[in-house]
């Protein structure tokens, strides 16, 4: 079991990211933290997420009572040629998105902070995934049968689509189901150092 001297709070309710700590061997406790994701006009597409990231750790932390107690926090973009795509609330949106995203490049960003009651680490990584052609009765199928209105770009790279959609990714998979596992675990050993 990895860092049994640190209580770890996750402040997310994304079963994605709950099922990544739970099979890195993490033991986590879950927050709920309903935070309204803005952020400045100005901000770099490639800042968003760990900003949002850094605002729900923020959101949180009047949980933490001890030094040795942290939160994760994390947040996951899709973007496009500097379009953000987030979470589509109907199937005529996600039928959008994935009909935009189909034959191309684009990259999934998640951002995550760490944060303790002296200190606080945040960072991000990106991957890049390229769709095959998605043909409408591809995307409609995927749509009526997974529902994707809970996920950034409108899909899950572990459910049918990544299976047969996703020609080639570069960088971490993981991070693309919304957790940078391996980069998490090596930010988590070098925090665990300074405040236990």
């Amino acid at each position: 079991m990895h860092f049994p001297q640190l209580k770890i709070y996750l402040a997310s309710q994304s079963p994605r990211r709950k099922e990544l700590l739970e099979r890195a061997g993490i033991q986590f406790e879950t927050i709920n933290n309903e935070v309204e994701e803005i952020y400045p006009d100005d901000l770099e597409v490639e800042k968003v997420p760990e900003y949002l990231a850094c605002l729900k750790g923020a959101a949180s932390s009047n949980t933490l009572k001890a030094e040795n107690e942290v939160i994760i926090s994390a947040d996951t973009i899709v973007c496009l040629e500097d379009q953000i795509f987030g979470k589509p609330k109907t199937a005529e949106e996600a039928e959008s998105i994935l009909l935009q995203l189909s034959g191309k490049e684009h990259s999934v960003i998640t951002g995550v902070c760490i944060s303790g009651r002296q200190e606080q680490v945040s960072f991000s990584e990106t991957a890049h995934v390229f769709f095959n052609e998605l043909s409408l009765a591809e995307i409609q199928y995927y749509i009526e049968n997974y529902q994707p209105y809970d996920k950034a770009g409108a899909y899950a790279i572990q459910e049918w689509i990544g299976l047969v959609g996703i020609k080639k990714i570069e960088g971490c998979y993981f991070n693309i189901m919304g957790l940078p596992v391996s980069r998490l675990v090596q930010e988590l050993t070098r925090f665990s150092k300074n405040i236990v």
